[in-house]
């Protein structure tokens, strides 16, 4: 039998990374994770979740304050520091890694610094020059920001989102490309701390993800606030024009040309794979993403794979479950756990948050399954009014037949917890009749839940 430096290895230590890692040195297994990048923490505390959460929340601080007199509070003539604004997120972020490099160095497995890249099926190079050996991996590399689709944007020059969580000062103007979770939360950022922000969007509506209706939803919100946004549109060219610069595109036949002090491209992220060497070791891609099955396995059955690098959801909880599931599916073959996304949950954490778990419309429609829907607008709730929080609404989707919860949507005030009832009750696969019966506080925003659920187990016999 041939002997290997390790059990496994385990290439990333971002989230799916550090899960992988922390389940197999439970089970005993020798393990190494190799770590190739600038810094120690992965993409959501360094960069992703963490660092636009706290932003975004300081902007909506900041919009509470300008807005106080609603409640007939007066809070005087507002102000803010931007690099304190900064300064608070930038120390919660360190926080946040240092815990995470603790995490790696803590001695349950090894931890090395290095750029991996496979020599053949069961070897890695480290930097190019020290080789390690190892009976199975977990490939957790994360992702990148995509590549700019016009070359002239290069020559322009933008920032990414990347460099837009680490700003030291605002800028007057911005274009914003883009029209997903990542351009939306930074749209409304930038526009509440001053920012003139002009957001282009390739598809009809803003979210496209989402059904329609959120989309348009906060579209509304956004144009209230002052920004200038356009849809369905075509890039057709970027340049300086003098200290701005400019983009033009294409809508509904017409050639229109914004310019902005600067230019924030948000048309997402790719799977971070280019230098691991895949081919060496028999692991198909498509597009640059690992192609794995539904127990995380590649098209080499002993290297797995989680996280941004393999999909199909570039979301940290689901990195965590296929991270584990990769390392259950290496100690158990006998057994094998598949990752099930019956329950996949999408927030994006804009005001009001949106949020849907389980299947949209959309999804339902295109995929034949039969549903009823039911709505029902904060606007005519008694917790949110007091909130003055009135944009949105919530939408059940239900078993025609059953009444069987299959999905719920949560446009509005803390969308991103309120959809976590429907998370638990999909869970538990209750119907629209059982929530209706659940007993709910009044006034609470939670219990906006039992209207279409009332609604729905009228029709549902």
């Amino acid at each position: 039998m041939k002997r290997f430096d390790f059990d496994v290895v385990i290439i990333g230590g971002g989230s799916g990374g550090y899960a992988a890692a922390r389940t197999a040195a439970a089970a005993g297994l020798k393990t190494v994770v190799i770590e190739g990048g600038e810094e120690v923490g992965g993409l959501c505390i360094l960069r992703g979740c963490m660092p636009t959460k706290a932003l975004l929340y300081a902007a909506e601080v900041k919009h509470l304050a300008e807005h106080a007199a609603t409640w007939g509070v007066s809070a005087g003539k507002l102000s803010f520091d931007f690099a304190k604004v900064m300064a608070r997120k930038n120390l919660m972020i360190r926080d946040f890694a240092d815990f995470r490099v603790q995490q790696l160095n803590a001695g349950k497995f090894k931890f090395i610094r290095a750029n991996a890249k496979f020599l053949d099926a069961h070897t890695v190079a480290l930097n190019h020059e020290k080789k390690l050996t190892a009976k199975h991996f977990v490939i957790a590399t994360g992702s990148r920001v995509a590549p700019a689709p016009l070359p002239q944007l290069d020559e322009t020059g933008y920032i990414t989102s990347d460099d837009a969580v680490a700003l030291k000062k605002l800028p007057r103007s911005l274009i914003i490309l883009g029209g997903g979770a990542i351009a939306c939360e930074f749209a409304q950022f930038f526009q509440r701390f001053g920012v003139k922000v002009t957001l282009i969007q390739r598809s009809e509506s803003l979210l496209k993800e989402f059904d329609a209706d959120a989309g348009v939803e906060i579209e509304k919100v956004f144009r209230r606030e002052g920004m200038h946004i356009f849809t369905s549109t075509k890039i057709l060219d970027a340049k300086r024009n003098g200290k701005l610069k400019t983009v033009s595109f294409q809508q509904n036949g017409k050639t229109i040309s914004v310019s902005a002090e600067e230019i924030l491209f948000a048309l997402g992220r790719v799977p971070n794979t280019a230098s691991l060497g895949l081919e060496n070791a028999g692991v198909k891609t498509e597009n640059s993403r690992i192609v794995t099955n539904h127990k995380m396995q590649t098209s080499a059955p002993h290297i797995f794979a989680a996280g941004d690098c393999t999909g199909p959801h570039e979301i940290v909880h689901i990195a965590i479950q296929q991270g584990e599931t990769a390392v259950h599916n290496i100690l158990k073959p006998e057994s094998p756990r598949k990752m099930d996304y019956r329950l996949l949950i999408s927030i994006v954490f804009t005001e009001p948050q949106v949020a849907f778990v389980g299947l949209t419309e959309k999804a339902a429609t295109a995929r034949g399954i039969k549903f009823l829907a039911a709505t029902y607008p904060f606007s005519d709730h008694g917790k949110s009014l007091i909130m003055d929080a009135k944009d949105g609404f919530v939408k059940l989707l239900a078993n025609p037949k059953t009444g069987e919860i299959l999905g719920g949507a949560c446009v509005g005030p803390s969308g991103g917890e309120l959809i976590h009832e429907i998370v638990t009750a999909m869970a538990k696969r209750m119907t629209v009749h059982e929530l209706a019966a659940t007993p709910h506080y009044h006034p609470t925003l939670a219990e906006i839940w039992t209207y279409p659920a009332e609604e729905l187990a009228e029709k549902i016999s």
